[in-house]
């Protein structure tokens, strides 16, 4: 597609529960062991909401720590995105609230949902807003708390997930400085039975009617399948955008897949031709964050010094719906308050050394 405009990420953060719970601590709800979780997932542990902490808290703190990395306030903001499957409202929206709390005004804000794939989604659709000129910086968040939609029972879904947000911050560029290279979204809600959560209609009877038994209150997924799905939408999705960004996937530094399994992202490299140290994941430490997962990653991986300056990234999702989509990103943003910090230090050593 042809933009009038280029794109650029200038900003990326995260909030996080303060809760970290360990594969050891599962085994005393469920019957497991850390042994039994690594080996089919990659998960040591994840982290968990207590009672007094929402997915708008989180959403706030990634998009401020965000705004922070970008050096900027948040009343430079035009237009605020919330990908989350799991709000704390049905309405306002998580987006209205965050906006309110960053200062960014009047800027119009609105959630949406793809599941795991929320995040890539929702960069598209930034991307489109500002290729047009229709806003110039657009902050896109993803979050969702799955720990309140689980049942603790069941070990083949309650392992799995940990709670978080992550956010990007996007700019406008000139068209020829673009680095938002292409995206790539896809859906096939043939697949919608597989991975689902219960919420309205038939499954949220009015207040005050007994449900009957059948009734689902809490996720349910049907492993194997999501994981054929996913080993095949993954290339699929790096393919597609790595050809419409004019490059190849040989051209790609680091892939920064949706941390759902660590068993689908090795199948998928491993379709792709990528090695182990090209591979961005954090799925040990985090578990699932769903809609989170991506700048979550890509958010601890720059933190720890892991990620070249520039390099060529393919952020790439999957998840309920079904939906799947990637995005080739030139990454060249630098945190702009190590920058300050290195500058205020040269400062005062060349103060120090100076002679009146």
């Amino acid at each position: 597609m042809q933009f009038a405009y280029g794109a650029r990420i200038i900003g990326v953060g995260a909030g996080l529960p303060s809760s970290i719970v360990t594969n050891e601590d599962l085994t005393k709800l469920v019957d497991t062991s850390d042994e039994w979780i690594k080996t089919r997932t990659g998960i040591s542990a994840r982290r968990i909401v207590k009672d007094h902490e929402t997915a708008t808290g989180l959403a706030i703190e990634a998009a401020k720590d965000a705004l922070a990395f970008a050096g900027i306030g948040g009343d430079t903001i035009d237009l605020v995105i919330v990908a989350t499957s799991t709000p704390d409202n049905l309405y306002p929206s998580t987006a209205c609230q965050v906006q309110a709390a960053i200062g960014a005004h009047r800027a119009p804000s609105f959630d949406m949902e793809a599941a795991c794939t929320g995040i890539v989604y929702a960069i598209s659709v930034g991307q489109q807003f500002i290729g047009s000129g229709t806003y110039k910086r657009v902050l896109v968040v993803g979050v969702d708390i799955h720990s309140r939609f689980l049942d603790w029972e069941d070990r083949n879904t309650c392992i799995l997930f940990g709670d978080g947000a992550g956010a990007f911050i996007l700019e406008q560029t000139e068209k020829n400085d673009n680095e938002m290279l292409a995206t790539y979204l896809q859906a096939d809600g043939n697949g919608a039975h597989l991975l689902w959560i219960p919420n309205t209609g038939t499954q949220y009877p009015h207040a005050g009617v007994e449900p009957p038994k059948t009734v689902q209150r809490h996720l349910q997924m049907n492993g194997r399948a999501i994981y054929e799905f996913a080993v095949n939408a993954v290339p699929e999705a790096v393919r597609q955008a790595t050809e419409a960004a004019g490059i190849s996937v040989d051209d790609i530094d680091y892939m920064v897949p949706h941390q759902a399994n660590i068993r689908i992202i090795r199948a998928a490299a491993d379709r792709l031709g990528l090695s182990e140290d090209q591979i961005i994941t954090n799925v040990e430490e985090m578990g699932n964050t769903s809609a989170a997962s991506i700048p979550i990653a890509l958010w601890q991986a720059i933190s720890r010094g892991e990620v070249k300056i520039p390099s060529m990234l393919c952020l790439v999702g999957f998840g309920g719906g079904l939906t799947w989509g990637s995005a080739v990103v030139r990454w060249t943003a630098v945190d702009q308050r190590l920058s300050q910090s290195r500058k205020e230090t040269a400062g005062a050593t060349a103060g120090a050394g100076s002679v009146d």
